[in-house]
């Protein structure tokens, strides 16, 4: 048996020098795979003590899934950009940012540089040194607020890779409405992934991602995104942070693992 790790790795992220994406491998048999969730703001995911804002549990949540019977996950956490994530996770080609006063340093979007650092440097590398599942069942993307963002549009861009996403907080009030339903829209395939949206309504920004998630939720179920692949989640009490996310990614790990069978 091997025991489980956290490890630490370093990839040149463009124009930015080296950036840490940190993995968790479950304890595990020899040769035994799992399925691999790739996370925005790997800063806030695996140790509470060294997380500023909070954190998500993710290690510790794995452990109780893996000690119930439904088995582990392989979690990759790719840190934010300190003062730049809000650039690097909010796409351009979704539409023109209109509400860029929602955050603190935006100047220009750059979703896409960090879609690319995703699948052309993370994931091949995660591929091919740890023990994952590949193929779209056992691969998802999750993340909260703007890193919710960065990871619905990952997920549609690249939905022959992701068969889940979790979309927690999403900030999709930074786009013109019309621009962000047709953006998400040309993304619709006869297979899309399974949609996990979450929005609390607790505090006043909490209560503008609620309204625009739900609008979401309302634009694809209308245009024929999958019923059986999409899954609002709404806490009306939660506020926009990290003890709010910790508890919904309970929820979110469980289902994935459990349609990763």
């Amino acid at each position: 048996m091997t025991e489980a790790r956290l490890f630490e790795l370093f990839f040149p992220y463009p124009d930015r020098g080296d950036r840490r994406v940190r993995v968790y491998v479950p304890k595990h048999e020899e040769g035994e795979r799992f399925p691999v969730i790739y996370m925005t703001d790997g800063q806030n995911l695996f140790d509470r003590e060294s997380c500023t804002w909070g954190c998500w549990e993710t290690m510790r949540t794995v452990d109780e899934e893996q000690q119930n019977g439904l088995g582990g996950a392989i979690i990759v956490g790719i840190d934010h950009g300190g003062v730049y994530r809000d650039n690097e996770l909010t796409p351009g080609s979704i539409g023109e940012v209109v509400h860029a006063s929602e955050m603190d340093n935006f100047t220009a979007p750059e979703g896409e540089i960090f879609d690319d650092f995703v699948m052309n440097t993370v994931k091949p590398a995660i591929e091919k040194q740890f023990p994952v599942l590949t193929g779209v069942k056992h691969t998802a993307i999750c993340g909260s607020s703007s890193g919710g963002l960065q990871a619905y549009f990952t997920g549609l861009e690249h939905s022959d890779v992701f068969g889940m996403i979790g979309a927690f907080s999403p900030a999709f009030l930074l786009y013109a409405e019309d621009d962000f339903r047709a953006w998400s829209l040309s993304k619709m395939k006869a297979v899309m992934p399974y949609l996990y949206l979450y929005s609390g309504s607790g505090d006043p920004l909490e209560e503008k991602i609620f309204q625009c998630t739900e609008a979401a939720y309302d634009m694809l179920t209308e245009n024929g995104y999958p019923y059986d692949c999409l899954n609002e989640v709404l806490l009306f009490e939660n506020k926009h942070n990290e003890a709010a996310w910790e508890g919904v990614f309970k929820d979110f790990l469980h289902t994935f693992l459990f349609r990763a069978q």
